[in-house]
């Protein structure tokens, strides 16, 4: 049996600079960083004697016989791609709501594919691993997701990704004093919006591929941008910059936001948030608020509806956090 921890990220700037579209024609470059939510994934090959070959337990448990009956496609692509012939058993549990903008779908095939690979006795690079996941997500699966979210999962921490056509650089931010500057001023508020990242990316990815150099310029310019910021410990700029940004995507596609989110958002801005952003593709899932403490409470305490998720940044990635392969 094997137990898989993998962390939840929140992306700050440069999201849509990380599809292959961008990246295979110029630089894309994300700053982000992993949370203190995770998935965990546990999995073991299942002895002969059950009636079925396969259990499956998620929002549904499935016991089925056949590898091609199974209903959660990530599985079963998942399976098909590591061929495997046996049966096996795989338990899902998040910190978090699936569909949130938190990257659970590529946190998912990250702690799979580390699990699948310990059971199978072969080691994995973190990197191998990102890169492993992104094709299976992209090229196998057809999906339309970009590549940010593997590799956050796989090597956790607080990064600056650098994507081009040949490679991916990791650039580990360690101003360990403005991190924890920022992190006290960060919200997580949940909006109850669940949505899928592939459906929403796919309404404005044309319209990404397509638009001149300058937009994307403009996006990885403002990963440049909160960087510096961070780095010379000016994070209530850093906070106004999500607000820049954040107007910036919405312009991509009407799917990008709704009415409930932008009264949030500005319902946020009048009780003190200097700025924020939807994680994720848009469309709902999880509200980023920078907002300093001595408002957060006042803010809070006049929405008691709002569902506040406390969180802390951790430097951990993809792990197993148990490991018996005589069960």
């Amino acid at each position: 049996m094997i137990i898989t921890k993998t962390p939840y990220r929140i992306s700050f700037f440069g999201g849509g600079s990380d599809y292959p579209d961008w990246f295979n024609n110029f630089t894309g470059q994300v700053l982000s960083t992993t949370i203190n939510k995770h998935i965990y994934i546990t999995c073991r090959f299942l002895p002969k004697f059950f009636k079925h070959n396969y259990r499956i337990v998620w929002s549904k448990i499935e016991n089925v016989k056949n590898l091609n009956e199974i209903q959660h496609e990530s599985v079963k692509g998942l399976l098909k791609f590591y061929k495997i012939s046996q049966g096996v058993e795989i338990h899902y549990d998040g910190d978090l709501p699936a569909r949130s903008g938190m990257g659970s779908s590529s946190c998912f095939s990250v702690g799979l594919m580390k699990a699948i690979n310990t059971l199978n006795g072969k080691k994995i690079s973190s990197m191998e691993l990102a890169k492993k996941a992104i094709f299976f997500e992209q090229k196998i699966m057809g999906e339309t997701v970009g590549s940010q979210d593997q590799v956050s999962a796989s090597i956790g921490g607080f990064n600056k990704i650098i994507f081009s056509k040949k490679n991916i650089k990791i650039k580990k931010i360690h101003n360990i004093k403005n991190i924890k500057k920022l992190e006290r001023n960060l919200l997580l508020i949940y909006t109850g919006i669940n949505r899928t990242a592939n459906k929403i990316a796919s309404a404005y990815a044309s319209k990404l591929s397509s638009t001149k150099k300058e937009y994307i310029t403009k996006i990885c310019k403002h990963v440049s941008e909160g960087e510096k910021l961070l780095s010379s410990g000016k994070v209530d700029a850093f906070g106004r910059l999500l607000n820049e940004a954040w107007y910036l995507k919405k312009k991509l596609s009407k799917s990008i936001t709704n009415s409930k989110i932008d009264q949030l958002y500005n319902l946020a801005l009048r009780n003190g948030a200097l700025g924020g952003k939807l994680l994720g593709a848009g469309g709902g899932g999880f509200l980023l608020l920078y907002m300093h403490p001595k408002f957060r409470k006042k803010f809070l305490k006049n929405n008691k509806k709002l569902i506040n998720v406390p969180f802390n940044f951790t430097n951990e990635g993809a792990q197993v956090i148990f490991k018996d392969l005589k069960r």
